[in-house]
Parts: C-alpha cells; structure tokens; sequence
C-alpha cells in the first residue's frame, strides 16, 4: 500500500483559553480526534481520499464546537445559511453547496452534487430540494442553533453598533471545517464546511464553496482546505494559488502555503489558516491567528490534534486527547 496522509482544521481564531473551560477544550480535541479516526480508518482500508475527508468532515459537522452544521454562525437576521465543498484531485470533479438551511450535513449534499455532474455548484432552497430527493438526513434551521452562536451574533452586534467590529475576537467572528487526504494509491481530495461569519449579511456566499478558493485538489500536486475570512480567500484564490506554486514555482508545500497564508493575507490583517497535504504525504498547518483548531496524522499513522500554540499525541482507542502536550511544530 502506498503512502497515506490525513489533515483536518476546525477553524482558525478559536476561542481564547480564558473563554472555555477545561472540560471544554478537552471535548474539542475529541471531537477532532474523532474526526481523523473516522477519515484514518477509510485510508487504511485502502479507501479513497474522497470518502476519507468526506468522513472526517461529517464528524465536524455533527460536533457543536465547530462553525459548521450543528453549532453553525448565524446571519444578521439570526439565520443559518450553510456553505460546503468537496473536490477529487484524481479527477478535478468537485461539488459546492451555499445557502442551504436544511441539510444535516451539507458535505454530503456537495458529495452527491459531484456525482450528478449536472452542476458543480447549487444555492439556497434549490440546493436543499436536491438534498431531499437525493434521501439525505433534513433538519429544521434551529437544529443548528446553539446557545454559544446566539452569544456570538449579540457580540458581534454590539461590535457592529459601536464601530468596533474590526476589533472583534478572530473567534467571534467565523470558523470553518475542513480536511485533506492522501490515499494508497496516490490521489488526493479535499473537503469544506462552515456556517460563515457570525452577522454576515444575509445571501453571504464565502470562499468555502468556490473551488479553487477555499478547497482545492489535484493529483501531483497538493489539496488544500482553507477557514478565514473567505472575501480574500476568493480574491487570491488561496486553494489554487499554493497547488499552482507547487506545481509551477516548485516551491515545497509548506513554504507555498505559508507564502499565501503568512504574507498575502497577513497584510491584509485578517485571520487566516489552512491545511494542506502534498502528493509525498507532507503535511502543512499554517495560520496567523492566536490558535487554529487543527490535527493530522502522519504517515506513520501518528495522531495530532492541537488548537493553540499546543499540539496533543491523540490515542484512536481511548475515545480522547492525550493529556501529553509537545512544542508545535
């Protein structure tokens, strides 16, 4: 079996450690252990990077400490419109979903908006009808709703009235999921999700669904999932722009996606992060935030998860993060 790899981030501007408690942090890790169990299982079957991130994605989803699906942001008149992408660098077949409010879990509604072929990409209550015909799990919007994103949108609200909405906390403001995956037979695919930024106007669509943007992957090259401000992950083209560096410039992975994420964004001054794994396995994190939620495993099948500047050896059959902290790397 060749050489597998496996990268997911739940967002960059988490929260501040004073914000949660212990309890909390720790059943965050989990989740994204969880999250890179459910993808590592399907790589080591000898599965495809497509239903790896797939999975891996599916686990944030249902999990109320990302912004995506269950626990997604809410928009300025308190609603959830959801965004997800999903893209096979065997192949450039991609499918994109934004505005949606019903789907459980809208990277399953872009997996099969990929298989269709009709469409690459399909919004708001179209995107929705597809989703039922297609049999997947329907919720009511205020399944997403939870008490921690009601506290966001009145926060950032208050921001917004007092002119201070620049100033507002990384975490305060979006969040993203996503996952990168290398299989045994050389292809990569990547995967996104989110609920956007908390008060976005409604009838925001962000980078999440834009291939090329947000997600991207392509054999040969790298596949990369991307969470910040999505406005400037569009007009970079972030996805393509670190494969197009690595492919055309030659540039390792790591210093492609640190040339986009650490230097074109940054100046900007906006949050930004990304994760990304090349057709050798390697495996890249960057982000200009105080903390990015974010875990991999190498190809040795060793599991990381860390949020801030702390990365915890995860252990698949305990259920839980190791309590065993080590320097980021």
């Amino acid at each position: 079996m060749g050489k597998i790899a496996l990268a997911i981030h739940g967002g960059c501007g988490v929260m501040a450690k004073l914000d949660l408690s212990d309890e909390e942090w720790a059943a965050a890790r989990v989740d994204l252990g969880r999250a890179l169990k459910a993808g590592w299982e399907i790589l080591t079957a000898g599965g495809a990077a497509l239903d790896a991130v797939q999975a891996a994605v599916v686990v944030m989803e249902d999990s109320p400490h990302f912004n995506a699906g269950y626990g997604a942001a809410l928009n300025t008149n308190g609603k959830h419109e959801l965004d997800a992408s999903i893209m096979d660098g065997r192949t450039l077949e991609a499918g994109a979903v934004t505005l949606v409010r019903r789907i459980r879990n809208p990277i399953k509604a872009a997996r099969k908006i990929m298989e269709n072929g009709d469409a690459i990409l399909l919004g708001g209550d179209a995107a929705d009808d597809f989703a039922r015909e297609a049999g997947l799990d329907m919720v009511e919007p205020d399944y997403f709703t939870t008490e921690r994103r009601i506290r966001a949108l009145a926060a950032m609200k208050a921001h917004a009235a007092a002119g201070t909405a620049a100033k507002a906390s990384e975490s305060e403001k979006h969040g993203t999921v996503g996952a990168v995956a290398l299989d045994s037979a050389g292809h990569l695919a990547a995967a996104t999700s989110t609920g956007g930024y908390n008060n976005k106007p409604e009838g925001r669509i962000g980078d999440t669904p834009i291939i090329g943007a947000g997600t991207y992957a392509r054999d040969g090259a790298c596949a990369v999932s991307g969470t910040g401000k999505g406005e400037y992950f569009i007009r970079y083209a972030v996805g393509h722009e670190v494969a197009a560096r690595v492919s055309y410039l030659g540039e390792s992975l790591e210093k492609a996606a640190a040339k986009v994420i650490q230097e074109d964004l940054k100046q900007h001054d906006i949050g930004a992060g990304l994760v990304a794994v090349g057709a050798d396995g390697t495996i890249t994190a960057p982000y200009n935030t105080d903390g990015m939620f974010r875990g991999w495993v190498t190809p040795e099948g060793e599991f990381y998860v860390a949020t801030h500047g702390e990365v915890f050896p995860f252990k698949p059959g305990a259920g839980r993060a190791s309590g065993t902290k080590s320097p980021a790397g």
